[in-house]
């Protein structure tokens, strides 16, 4: 697969303060799919081939083809120097000639689509699912909501709790993404904040490391739910920079209404 054909996975998909996210096309499609092969190196290309079904199969090749054209073209580098670490959680990070590059990445994919988010500094997370009807929503609710969140679903009917479950769920995913503990973190025991049910930006604190602030986006749309977390740097933590961020999300909150 060539440079270009690699840039035909992916388009920009929105903004969210200093992050960027990025969209990848991940339709089936036998001739990208067999190309990207190219760009993967052999631990990836044996990843790939460990994968039974089709399905994931693609969805990693080319989630991974478009993550290393993306890193290539904002780290300044070849695919050949680009590589890959992983944290103690599984979490992966980005390697220029062996060493750590100055980005933070995350991606996330679910049947035709996929989510890329990037940005120069701090803990990031994105999660993206496809809106589908379960039969087991109140097992997985018992199971990851809390007490406000179950109640909120509770009231819901149709499409609305649909919408509502797999809201909540993005954020959820995205911010468990973002802290990097992978499933060592209970997710029933923290909520989604209230205005997030609705409203598509609010700050966030986990409960048991309330010094630290995310800024939290839901960024779904018709076709899917999704969502971002970001870590606020330092310097946004004083009291001043938290109400005017505060203030800054209050009337963005209005562009989404």
């Amino acid at each position: 697969m060539s440079t270009s054909a690699a840039r035909c996975l992916w388009s920009f998909f929105h903004k969210a303060g200093p992050v960027t996210i990025i969209h990848v096309d991940l339709r089936p499609n036998a001739s990208r799919e067999a190309s990207s092969l190219l760009w993967l190196n052999e631990e990836e290309q044996a990843r790939c081939r460990q994968y039974p079904l089709p399905g994931p199969r693609r969805r990693f090749a080319l989630c991974r083809v478009a993550l290393r054209s993306i890193l290539c073209r904002q780290l300044g580098c070849s695919n050949e120097r680009l590589s890959f670490g992983s944290s103690d959680y599984g979490k992966p990070f980005a390697l220029v000639d062996g060493e750590p590059a100055a980005i933070s990445f995350n991606l996330s994919h679910s049947r035709k689509h996929g989510l890329i988010a990037l940005v120069p500094h701090g803990r990031l997370g994105v999660d993206v699912e496809e809106r589908v009807s379960r039969r087991d929503f109140d097992e997985l609710s018992e199971a990851v909501f809390g007490p406000h969140e179950q109640s909120a679903l509770a009231c819901a009917r149709g499409s609305d709790r649909v919408q509502l479950f797999f809201r909540l769920w993005t954020i959820k995913e995205a911010l468990v993404k973002a802290l990097g503990l992978g499933f060592t973190l209970d997710v029933s025991q923290f909520e989604v904040p209230q205005a997030l049910h609705q409203e598509r930006i609010s700050i966030f604190r986990f409960p048991h490391l309330p010094e630290v602030h995310w800024r939290v986006e839901y960024i779904g749309n018709e076709d899917f739910s999704a969502a971002i977390a970001h870590e606020l740097p330092p310097s946004q933590l004083g009291d001043q920079s938290l109400q005017q961020l505060n203030c800054n999300v209050s009337e963005r909150r209005g562009i989404y209404q």
